[in-house]
């Protein structure tokens, strides 16, 4: 097991600023997942991490070692490709021992340790088959063999599940922690999906345009989100944000009680339940998911109205048009302010934004 340190990593390419003061620390033996949406950054790292990209500054410590300007074959790392990148005329026990034939290991030595590989992945039957006569499944089990084979301490893993169907990849993300924590390898993995992170990582790196927005387990990132963008990004519907002015909420007469400097009130949507007493709103749409259903409503009239989605019961029959009575939990409520970073308000004005469960009279 090895740790991993970024001090201050940044990446520029002419004008473009693609990592700005990167500094995060993973602990040895941990899950790690680099989260956030298409050019934010998190390939970058991974990739100056793996020794494939230069920093343009800061440093990388792997186990304590400065390794910033080491070639990725010095740096004690495995790598599993997206694209899995097999070759396609060797065997699938080729492919897994190929890095260790490139090292000279003796022989008897790469065979106890393919063996030991291929038993763990489950891949003993296959061994003598080619790449195109495996399944998506079993070709990312072999990309991920190749990796694990060489018995490194830290494993970087760049969207390796991405070409696999749904449910496929559901049951990669399970073996994948298992064997994970079996092992005991330091991870650090690259997805834009939440599902994939919330589901696999001790902790989550969001990056945004660059930057760490926030790194924290899935359970902080959820009930805690430290940005309007942490709290978009994060949750599925994402979370609802209203936009206040002088503590009321725009669009109604709604006093929530809450400072000036708050300018965005958020909720997640499972938060939201409909009954007898509370925000008075209407059904704008309604979106049918099975177990579930989303409803889009409006708070207040005409063009300043708001939406807040609700997740209800699949069940519910509420058209379209209804008026619905909206209650809110005041420990369920987020607050921002106008640069969209959270603020812990204190419990008397947890109390006051209660208020925002009815209207004011």
């Amino acid at each position: 097991m090895a740790s991993i340190e970024l001090h201050d990593i940044g990446k520029q390419w002419g004008e473009t600023q693609a990592l700005r003061d990167v500094t995060l620390h993973i602990p040895s033996g941990t899950f790690c997942v680099l989260l956030g949406p298409s050019g934010c950054g998190k390939s970058t790292t991974l990739r100056i991490l793996a020794g494939l990209e230069t920093a343009s500054t800061g440093r990388v410590l792997i186990d304590g070692r400065d390794v910033t300007q080491l070639p990725p074959a010095q740096r004690g790392i495995a790598m599993v490709f997206q694209n899995y990148a097999l070759f396609p005329h060797l065997s699938v026990a080729d492919n897994i021992s190929f890095g260790l034939q490139v090292r000279k290991l003796p022989s008897a030595e790469r065979e106890k340790r393919l063996r030991e590989t291929a038993q763990l992945l489950g891949l003993d039957s296959l061994l003598d088959r080619k790449p195109s006569q495996l399944s998506g499944g079993q070709q990312q089990r072999v990309a991920l063999g190749r990796a694990l084979v060489a018995q490194a301490k830290v494993c970087l893993m760049d969207e390796p599940l991405s070409n696999l169907d749904a449910q496929l990849r559901q049951d990669m993300r399970r073996e994948l922690r298992d064997l994970q924590q079996k092992l005991g390898l330091t991870v650090v993995y690259v997805t834009h999906d939440q599902a994939e992170a919330m589901s696999m990582a001790d902790q989550v790196v969001l990056l945004n345009r660059g930057q760490v927005e926030q790194a924290a387990s899935a359970r902080t990132l959820y009930a805690r989100p430290a940005t309007t963008f942490a709290a978009r990004f994060i949750g599925t519907p994402p979370m609802n944000l209203l936009a206040l002015e002088d503590g009321r909420i725009v669009g109604t007469d709604i006093d929530t009680g809450l400072p000036a400097a708050a300018r965005q009130l958020g909720v997640r949507p499972e938060a939201v339940t409909l009954g007898a007493q509370g925000l008075p709103a209407t059904v704008a749409s309604i979106e049918y998911l099975g177990a579930d259903s989303v409803l889009s409503c409006a708070l207040g009239d005409g063009p300043g109205a708001q939406r807040l989605a609700v997740r209800a019961p699949g069940h519910l029959d509420v058209p379209v048009g209804a008026p619905v009575q909206l209650l809110i939990d005041p420990q369920d409520l987020h607050v921002f302010d106008a640069d969209g970073r959270r603020i812990d308000t204190d419990s008397s004005h947890q109390g006051d934004a209660a208020s925002t469960t009815s209207p004011t009279p």
